[in-house]
């Protein structure tokens, strides 16, 4: 599959253009300061660096209006005026269309389609080191306690094993003796012995309890890291916000949004989803609920209506509730809508009350708006939110009050991770594969199996369709008996067709949690994912698809050419974007790759492990790039290691400052070309 040479940039600019949003929104709720201005150009110089890295320069260009707008108002002092606030807001979305526009990989296999743009956005989770480096402490201890007390239980058993033989012994040896007298030495040995195994026997007994106590606490910590991958729906709330004040804006209503439960966390795919359906209740509570200014000056209200999005964790479930003090279902209108639409005739929609009206608008299709306009009017907001909970196994439900308002609340679950599975064994390797994409389980004999120089195959209702043993498709050796008579073959059906899946057992059914595989480890196309089973041992998730493709190809296979490992490099950047693509320049090259986020983290690094070579940024925050090589030069025991320095300034005059400071080399980032960077890198370590 073709490389996405924009993926970390993706992720990067959504980020930064959520935190230019949520910026330039509290300026028109009238915040102001220095540290707000600040906020928003060095968001703003940071993803104009990144755009440039990856030669967007139509998105650097205007993110660079930005900072010009921006700029005359850095102390804070003076009030941004609205149509600047406009003109900014319409500059973000003119990146944010450029951002989703650019490719994904056109080379993909058969079958396979993109990510979703929502998805995509939520595809990488970031938490706070200190709260992963306790867990992973707490893991690693576990584990070697637990490592440590299984041992000793083995010798426990032998101990009390060894003790009940010499009872015995020593009993069968008093009974010979009793014809001869008392023999009191003997039994004093008895007596001994009876008392070592009593010993051992609550030493078992307290090692068992330990493991416990110990497994308890692993689960809980296993648990807890699990939970790490959930994201903060906090995430969205820039985007609702924006949302409602756009409506507004657009139907010349006065709208607060506001915002509570940001901290509960949701798994990546359920938010995804929620970040196409969520608008659309936010944009209909403006459009039908919040009434005009006059209307609310008529009834007695403030002038500036209030939507507020409250999110709740119920046990396994969340609860996103959207509130608003507008006019509430008008049922009058839909009664009118029922007629004109033929969804009940005139004496029937006469009698529907506020409960019938709920009901009537949720199933689609009906509108209370007099006329189509950007906003609403045509009948499918609710519709996406309907379906939307009905994909993720959720509910809706809608509460109205005639004058008070409206509330709607999609409840769903925290997660879509687990799912039911069939559990095979293949050459030892215990792993599971998805039920809904199982056709049927059958027996296959050897001789049933066509063999070609291409692929094996075997006819299934009437169909040629390729046979792959599993131990095959995960590249373990075949061992040396592998003829055998017959096959438990599994057949799988993927959007490219079918394939019959030789394994050894069939296991059984049972419901898995998946989890993603760690981004070092080599899994090829085949593995989804991997789970734990009831004793805590991971285990592969199979991919159908990946499968199946594996099934079809040709028998030939090339050998993977292993890089050559080279000298370790520290990449220095603020930047995320530039980070992730120079290490994947160098990791693919053969380099030893480490990052640091700032010059400070930087030189704390180098004065702990020996690099051959700097890549560092000029412009970061802190110490910049400038700074942190003339400190390296300084430096007895860093003076020998090179430096290259990665800048978008092209002057001639910072170029002289970086030969000054000591750097080697100086690679321009609209001007970046990898062959150059790697032959420089390559020169300055060899």
């Amino acid at each position: 599959m073709a490389k996405d040479q924009y993926k970390y940039f993706r992720i990067e600019a959504r980020e930064l253009l959520e935190g230019l949003s949520a910026a330039v929104l509290e300026m028109e709720r009238g915040e102001r300061g220095r540290d707000l201005v600040g906020r928003l150009l060095r968001f703003a110089h940071t993803l104009k660096g990144a755009s440039r890295v990856v030669k967007q320069s139509g998105i650097a260009e205007l993110t660079h209006s930005i900072e010009d707008a921006f700029a005359p108002y850095r102390e804070g002092h003076s009030p941004i005026p609205q149509e600047r606030i406009d003109q900014v807001l319409g500059t973000l979305d003119l990146i944010a269309a450029k951002v989703a526009s650019l490719d994904l990989p056109s080379a993909a296999p058969k079958g396979e389609t993109a990510r979703p743009i929502a998805e995509e956005l939520f595809a990488t989770v970031r938490v706070e080191v200190e709260e992963m480096e306790t867990l992973l402490n707490g893991v690693s201890e576990a584990s070697v306690r637990l490592t440590a007390l299984r041992r000793e239980v083995k010798t426990v058993e032998r101990a009390r094993q060894l003790a009940r033989d010499l009872v015995g012994n020593l009993t069968q040896q008093l009974e010979f003796e009793a014809q001869g007298g008392p023999n009191p030495t003997g039994a004093k040995l008895r007596i001994t012995a009876e008392e070592l195994r009593n010993h051992l026997e609550r030493l078992e007994h307290s090692f068992a309890a330990g493991i416990d106590e110990v497994e308890a606490e692993f689960t809980q910590v296993r648990d807890a890291t699990n939970r790490l991958r959930l994201v903060s729906v906090s995430t969205l709330f820039a985007l609702l916000e924006r949302t409602a004040r756009d409506a507004a804006q657009s139907l010349q209503k006065q709208v607060l949004f506001e915002s509570f439960g940001g901290a509960t966390r949701l798994d990546a795919h359920v938010l995804a989803a929620l970040r196409v359906a969520l608008p659309h209740v936010v944009r209909n509570a403006v459009a039908h609920g919040i009434e005009s200014p006059p209307e609310r000056a008529a009834a007695g209200k403030p002038l500036q209506g209030r939507v507020a999005l409250r999110v709740e964790r119920r046990g396994n479930r969340v609860a996103f509730i959207c509130t608003d003090d507008g006019r509430g279902i008008d049922v009058d209108a839909v009664r009118r809508a029922a007629v004109r639409l033929r969804l009940a005739a005139a004496p029937d929609a006469d009698r529907l009350g506020m409960e019938e009206a709920v009901q009537l608008i949720m199933k689609g299709g009906v509108t209370t708006m007099g006329a189509v306009d950007q906003v609403s009017g045509r009948g499918i907001g609710l519709d996406v939110v309907r379906e939307t909970a009905a994909r993720l196994n959720g509910e809706v439900q809608v509460r109205s009050e005639a004058g008070k308002g409206t509330a709607l609340e999609i409840c769903v679950p925290v997660s879509l991770s687990s799912l039911d599975a069939l559990e095979v064994d293949a050459g030892g390797t215990v792993a599971a594969l998805p039920l809904d994409a199982i056709r049927q389980t059958m027996r296959v004999a050897d001789h049933e199996i066509a063999r070609s120089a291409e692929r094996d195959s075997i006819v299934y209702e009437g169909t040629v369709i390729p046979f792959l043993p599993l131990p095959s498709a995960l590249h373990k050796r075949k061992p040396a008996d592998s003829k055998r008579r017959f096959w438990s073959a599994v057949i799988l059906e993927a959007s490219s067709g079918m394939a019959a899946i030789g394994v050894d057992r069939l296991l059984g059914t049972t419901v898995v949690v998946v989890r993603s595989l760690p981004s070092l480890s080599r899994a090829t196309a085949v593995v989804a994912g991997a789970s734990l089973d009831a004793e805590g041992n991971p285990q592969l998730v199979l991919d159908p698809e990946g499968l199946v493709a594996a099934a079809q190809l040709e028998r030939a296979a090339s050998l993977e050419r292993v890089p050559v490992k080279r000298a370790s490099v520290l990449v220095v950047d603020d930047s995320l974007t530039t980070r992730m693509l120079e290490q994947s320049i160098l990791e693919s090259a053969g380099y030893e790759v480490d990052v640091a986020t700032s010059g400070e983290e930087a030189l704390e690094k180098a004065r702990l492990r020996q690099f051959g070579l700097f890549l560092v940024d000029v412009e970061m925050p802190g110490m910049d790039g400038f700074e942190f090589v003339s400190r390296t030069q300084a430096d007895t025991d860093l003076r020998t290691v090179p430096a290259i320095l990665v800048t978008s300034r092209s002057a001639i005059e910072d170029r002289r400052r970086g030969e000054q400071v000591g750097a080697r080399g100086y690679v321009v980032k609209s001007e970046f070309d990898q062959g150059n960077l790697l032959r420089m890198i390559h020169e300055l370590t060899e």
